[in-house]
C-alpha cells in the first residue's frame, strides 16, 4: 500500500486538515524521520508526577489519519501491527522520567505576533503546570516578543501563581508582543548568558519559524536548551493542526457583527450588510462564522477568487428577490483585484482594506445603474482579537499549555504541541516551515455554505 498524499488525507479526514495548498497538494505525507522529535539527552530524573495517579506516555505514537486502509485491517489489530506507512506522530503528555531537575530549571516564556483570544490562558496554564506539577519556580516572562531575547531591549517579569492568577480574565498578552525578526545568534547568547533551560514560544508561523532558528542555533552550540512552540493563530491556518486556540472564540464573536449586518440590511430598501473578518490567507473564520449564522448570502475568502462583474451578476438578482443581502469577506479576499500596499515588520503583505474597497466598488456600480441602496460596513476584527477566550478555547489553551510543559521537561526540542486527529501530539517545527492550511472549496463545510446560501461556486 503506497503512502497517501495530503489531498487523499484531506478527503478521508474531512475538514480536520483543510489542506488545499497547490504547492503541496501531491506531496507525500512525512516520513518517520521527518516526524521524529529531537531529544536533548537521557531522562535521568524521576518525574514529580510519579507520585500522582496519572497516565504516562513513553514516546508512544498516534495515528496521523484514520482511513479505509485502517478499517480493512480490522478493529482488533494491535496498533503496533497496523501498516501505517509513516502515519504516526509522537503522543504528547507526561513522561515518567524527565530530562531536567525541576528545582534547578529556569524557564522563559515569550509571546509574538498579533493578539488572539487565549494567549493569557496559555501563559497561565504554563506557569501553573510548571510551578505546581513539577516544582519549577524560576519562570520568567520575556516582554514584547523576541525583543525580549535581545540584551539591549529585554524586559523580564517573574511569573508566579499569584501574578497569573487572574490574567485569563483579560484579553491580549500580559507579556506584550512585537513583530519582526531578531538576530538569532544574539538571542541564543541571551539565553545562554542568563542560563535559561527552556524557552516556550507562543505565536504563529513567523514565531514558530523563529523558534526553529533558535533551536537550530542552540543545537549548533551544543547547548541543552529546550525550545517548544505553542501555535497561536486566530486564522486557524497552521498545517497539521485540527484547530488553533482563539479560532472558536472568533467564530462565536463574529455572530454579533453578522446579526447586526443582517438587521441593518433588511431594514432598508436594497440594503447590503458587509462584514469584514480576519483571515489573511485562509478563510476559516469567515466560512465557519457564515455557517453558524445561516444568514450570509455572499462569502468571499482568499481561496476562491472572484471578479466584480460576476459578483454583481449574483448580487443584483438577490437584491431584486429579497431586497437585501449579507456579505462576509475575509481580509485576504480579493487581493488579486486590489493589490497589496506594502509589507509589515514581519514581511507580511499589507493588504488593502477589502471591506472599504467592496463598499466603494459595489456602491459605485449600483449608483451607475440608478439603483438606490444602502451599504453598512462592520469590521469587528480588533474587538475579536483583543477579547477573552470562550469556554471551549479556554479548556483547549490549558491542554496545549500542559502538553508544552510535559514535552519541555522531557527534554524535547525544536517542536510544537498540536492537536491532530483527536490527539495532542509533538510536531517538529521543521515540518511546518513554509506551509499553510487552507479552506478546500471542495470540502463539506464549504459545500454546505453553498447549499445553504445558494451562492454559485464561482464568482
Amino acid at each position: 500500500m503506497s503512502a497517501p498524499t495530503e489531498r487523499e488525507l484531506a478527503r478521508c479526514c474531512g475538514d480536520a486538515f483543510g489542506l488545499r495548498d497547490t504547492k503541496n497538494a501531491h506531496k507525500p505525507i512525512p516520513s518517520d524521520e521527518a516526524v521524529s522529535i529531537r531529544n536533548l539527552g537521557a531522562c535521568n530524573f524521576e518525574s514529580p508526577l510519579t507520585k500522582e495517579n496519572i497516565t504516562f506516555f513513553e514516546d508512544e505514537r498516534v495515528v496521523f489519519c484514520t482511513s479505509s486502509a485502517f478499517a480493512a485491517q480490522g478493529p482488533s489489530t494491535p496498533i503496533s501491527e497496523v501498516k501505517t506507512h509513516h502515519r504516526l506522530f509522537e503522543h504528547a503528555g507526561p513522561r515518567q522520567n524527565v530530562f531536567y531537575d525541576p528545582k534547578n530549571t529556569k524557564v522563559g516564556i515569550v509571546t509574538c505576533g498579533g493578539l488572539c483570544p487565549g494567549i493569557n490562558n496559555v501563559i497561565r496554564g504554563l506557569v501553573l503546570c510548571f510551578y505546581h506539577r513539577y516544582g519549577v519556580h524560576n519562570i520568567v516572562g520575556l516582554k514584547n516578543g523576541y525583543q525580549g531575547l535581545i540584551k539591549e531591549t529585554s524586559q523580564q517579569i517573574m511569573l508566579t501563581p499569584s501574578f497569573v492568577k487572574d490574567i485569563h480574565k483579560v484579553g491580549g498578552s500580559v507579556l506584550g508582543s512585537s513583530r519582526g525578526a531578531q538576530n538569532v545568534s544574539a538571542q541564543v547568547d541571551f539565553l545562554q548568558d542568563h542560563k535559561f533551560d527552556i524557552l516556550i514560544c507562543i505565536g504563529g508561523d513567523g514565531t514558530l519559524s523563529g523558534a526553529l532558528e533558535i533551536s537550530e542555533e542552540v543545537q549548533r552550540r551544543g547547548l541543552k536548551i529546550a525550545v517548544i512552540g505553542v501555535p497561536k493563530t486566530i486564522d486557524n491556518d497552521i498545517v497539521y493542526t485540527d484547530r488553533t486556540f482563539g479560532f472558536e472564540t472568533a467564530v462565536e464573536m463574529a455572530q454579533a457583527a453578522i446579526n447586526a449586518a443582517h438587521c441593518e440590511a433588511r431594514s432598508v430598501e436594497n440594503g447590503i450588510g458587509l462584514v469584514k473578518l480576519m483571515g489573511r490567507d485562509s478563510g476559516f473564520i469567515a466560512l465557519y462564522a457564515s455557517l453558524a449564522s445561516g444568514d450570509v448570502n455572499l462569502l468571499l475568502i482568499p481561496e476562491n477568487k472572484f471578479c466584480m462583474e460576476k459578483l454583481m451578476n449574483y448580487l443584483l438578482p438577490r437584491l431584486k428577490a429579497s431586497g437585501h443581502c449579507v456579505v462576509v469577506a475575509s481580509e485576504g479576499a480579493g487581493q488579486d483585484i486590489f493589490p497589496p500596499i506594502g509589507a509589515d515588520a514581519s514581511g507580511n503583505k499589507q493588504f488593502v482594506d477589502i471591506g472599504v474597497q467592496l463598499k466603494k466598488e459595489i456602491g459605485t456600480r449600483l449608483k451607475q445603474m440608478g439603483i438606490s441602496h444602502e451599504i453598512k460596513l462592520i469590521d469587528p476584527s480588533y474587538t475579536i482579537r483583543s477579547s477573552t477566550a470562550n469556554a471551549s478555547d479556554s479548556v483547549f489553551c490549558l491542554a496545549l499549555a500542559h502538553a508544552a510543559v510535559h514535552s519541555a521537561m522531557a527534554g524535547k526540542t525544536g517542536m510544537m504541541v498540536s492537536h491532530l486527529n483527536g490527539h495532542f501530539i509533538h510536531l517538529p517545527l521543521q515540518l511546518i516551515r513554509g506551509q499553510r492550511k487552507y479552506v478546500s472549496t471542495a470540502s463539506l463545510p464549504y459545500q454546505a455554505f453553498l447549499d445553504n446560501s445558494g451562492m454559485p461556486s464561482k464568482l
